[in-house]
Formats: structure tokens, C-alpha cells, sequence
């Protein structure tokens, strides 16, 4: 007789993984096993961006086919220290109009970087693990059937200054790069990063890349450039794998 593998519940599971990381275990590598025909095709999930008060709801959709049809799902996440997630309720599946012999099955999960994140080590790369059930009884248990960032929330200011400034003078433009610390529950800067100096002027809806500098102390950044139009700069960071990418709302500057 085949035995499912359980799913156990989430605090259990927590406790458990940390100590395995604290024991210095390694993580299991990409493994699947089964019965029959099942299998899975498709998984729909989103980088995850969160910050330090809210929590954050989001959905992991898992896509299989059996030549019975799909009769039932379940899924947990797993990521980098002790990163653990169970749905917040049962994963629900729903036959597909054009082929009854396909599901897409949706989980949706809850983050809350107050409760499930006791420091930073969980930004990273996170894997979904699913079990889908056939109708015949066939099945498929899939570790690491998917992947996705859990990423620390980022935010990023700009200002351009002198307003208005003679043209052909100096604009320095100045900002701040900072992203979420789930340790201390604040924001701070995030040091050493490329970040771009983009230019929209008047009379065009599209930016362009005028420099690149890295931010200093406290995520501080800081250009200069001649001031030769009316029109916006902003700050563009384009991510990284534990911060996503953000863009500063345009800071006009009248040149005359």
C-alpha cells in the first residue's frame, strides 16, 4: 500500500527546520516520486515582496493532468534558514474547460514578517512542494516543483535641486536606497548598490538612463548633471535576489 507523505502542521515544522539549520543539515535536492500517469505542468507563482508591519497574502497555482482528471491537491513552501509556509486553508482545485483531464489547483498563503521572520536569513530563492491526487488514485509528489523570491520590501526617494535653476548650471540630485530589516522590524540603507539617474524631459513620456552611481552610507545617493531642459529625474534600482527592483517618482526641476 502506498503511503502519502505527511504535511505536518506549521509550528512543528518550524521548530524542526530550524534545528536543522542550526545542526548545519544540508537542504534535500529536487526529488519527485509517484503512481500512474499524474503530472505536473505548470506552476504560477510571483515574487513575493515584503515589508516590516503588514502581512502579505499571495497565491501559488499548481497546473497537473491524469487521464482520470484531478481529484485533490495539497502544497507547502519552503525556503533559505528556517522558511516554512503552509495555505491558510484547503487548496482547491478546478477542472479545466477545454480538457477534463487537466486542473489547475490554487493555494493561498499568508507571510507576516512579524510572526514567520525572526531575522533576514529567509530572503532568497523559495520552492513549492506539491502533492497532487487523481481520481484514479495515481498521484505525484513533487519537491521543488517551483521557485520564486521571497524578497525584502525596498523603497527609494529622490530629490533634484536647486528648483528652478538657470540653465547650464548645476542639478545635483540626491536619494536614498533602503529596503525592509525583518530583524528590526524598521527599514534600512542597503549599501553598494548600482542604481540609475534617469532623465524624463518635457515634452517626452519616456526616461533615459543619464548615469549610474552606487549607494553609500545608509543606502545615501547622490549625482550631479547640467541642467539643459525642463523635465523629471528619478532613481531606477533594478533589484536584486533578496530586495525587488523600485523606481523613485520623478522630481521635476524648471530649467530657465
Amino acid at each position: 500500500m502506498r503511503k502519502r507523505k505527511r504535511m505536518s502542521t506549521g509550528r512543528a515544522v518550524l521548530a524542526v527546520a530550524t534545528a536543522a539549520v542550526l545542526g548545519g543539515l544540508a537542504a534535500p535536492a529536487a526529488q519527485a516520486d509517484g503512481w500512474g500517469d499524474t503530472v505536473i505542468t505548470k506552476v504560477a507563482v510571483g515574487n513575493v515582496a515584503v515589508g516590516t508591519t503588514q502581512a502579505k497574502t499571495f497565491q501559488v497555482s499548481v497546473t497537473a493532468s491524469d487521464d482520470s482528471g484531478i481529484k485533490g491537491a495539497d502544497m507547502y513552501l519552503e525556503g533559505p534558514s528556517y522558511g516554512y509556509l503552509q495555505p491558510t486553508g484547503a487548496v482547491r482545485c478546478v477542472e479545466s474547460s477545454a480538457d477534463a483531464t487537466t486542473s489547475t489547483c490554487t493555494g493561498t498563503f499568508t507571510v507576516d514578517p512579524r510572526v514567520d521572520f525572526i531575522d533576514n536569513s529567509p530572503a532568497g530563492t523559495w520552492y513549492v512542494n506539491a502533492w497532487i491526487d487523481a481520481n484514479d488514485d495515481d498521484y505525484v509528489n513533487a519537491d521543488k516543483a517551483g521557485s520564486f523570491a521571497m524578497q525584502r520590501y525596498s523603497k527609494l526617494t529622490v530629490n533634484a535641486s536647486p528648483e528652478p535653476v538657470t540653465k547650464g548650471k548645476t542639478v545635483t540630485v540626491t536619494g536614498v536606497l533602503t529596503r525592509a530589516n525583518w530583524e528590526t522590524g524598521s527599514y534600512a540603507g542597503y549599501t553598494v548598490q548600482p542604481v540609475k539617474l534617469e532623465f524624463r524631459k518635457k515634452s517626452s513620456d519616456t526616461y533615459t538612463a543619464v548615469k549610474t552611481v552606487k549607494s553609500g552610507s545608509g543606502g545615501a545617493l547622490k549625482a550631479t548633471v547640467t541642467a539643459t531642459q525642463d523635465g523629471w529625474f528619478r532613481w531606477n534600482f533594478a533589484g536584486t535576489s533578496t530586495t525587488p527592483p523600485v523606481k523613485a517618482s520623478g522630481d521635476y526641476v524648471d530649467v530657465r
